[in-house]
């Protein structure tokens, strides 16, 4: 379908832009996709593309910085039910890789090529990470850790989950959901016992 067939107001579009330039950017990786590709993958003309975003590294910016908080937003919204700190454990975790079971294509704009290695989103990278770490040490309830050391849990369950899910999605998804989400949640749940 063309940009010509379909009149979308300016907020629709660019979701729709997003949307594709996720696909994109998440089959091909950042240096290999171009605007014309994104333009391709969501039908519409590459001067429709440009009134939405300057550049590539603008479009690609601001998806980072979307996926981001949609991912913080899902994982929020599941914590926010959990009562003790098993359940928010196993909730978060759950709500994590099924962000990334619906769009697997978020996992590479998240953590793939180029994300951490190009200067202009090496801080914004960082940024997101960061606020990643520092959502999880909230929810560590454990008395015995100060927020430097929760800070430092909280590095090491995101080093574990990049790494497992990564892998997973490599594979084919072949474990369900539930069962990884369980087998890393118990995990986390064993070393973070461990510190107390």
């Amino acid at each position: 379908m063309t940009d010509q067939g379909v009149r979308l107001g300016a907020a629709e579009r660019r979701v729709q832009l997003l949307g594709a330039a996720r696909e994109t950017f998440g089959a091909k990786g950042f240096t290999a996709t171009s605007m014309n590709d994104i333009a391709v993958a969501a039908g519409v003309t590459k001067p429709v593309l440009y009134q939405h975003f300057e550049s590539k590294h603008q479009l690609f910016l601001e998806l980072l910085t979307e996926t981001a908080s949609k991912l913080i937003s899902e994982i929020d919204a599941a914590v926010a039910n959990a009562d003790t700190g098993r359940e928010k454990i196993e909730v978060s975790f759950r709500a994590y890789v099924q962000f990334f079971a619906d769009t697997p294509t978020s996992y590479q704009v998240l953590y793939g090529e180029g994300v951490r290695t190009e200067p202009e989103f090496a801080e914004a990278h960082r940024a997101v990470i960061d606020s990643m770490h520092h959502f999880t040490a909230e929810h560590i309830d454990i008395a015995s850790l100060d927020q430097d050391h929760r800070i430092l849990a909280a590095t090491a369950i995101a080093g574990q989950l990049e790494a497992v899910v990564a892998q997973w999605l490599e594979d084919g998804q072949e474990q369900s959901v539930e069962d990884l989400s369980n087998l890393l949640s118990s995990l986390a749940w064993r070393g973070l016992r461990g510190t107390t």
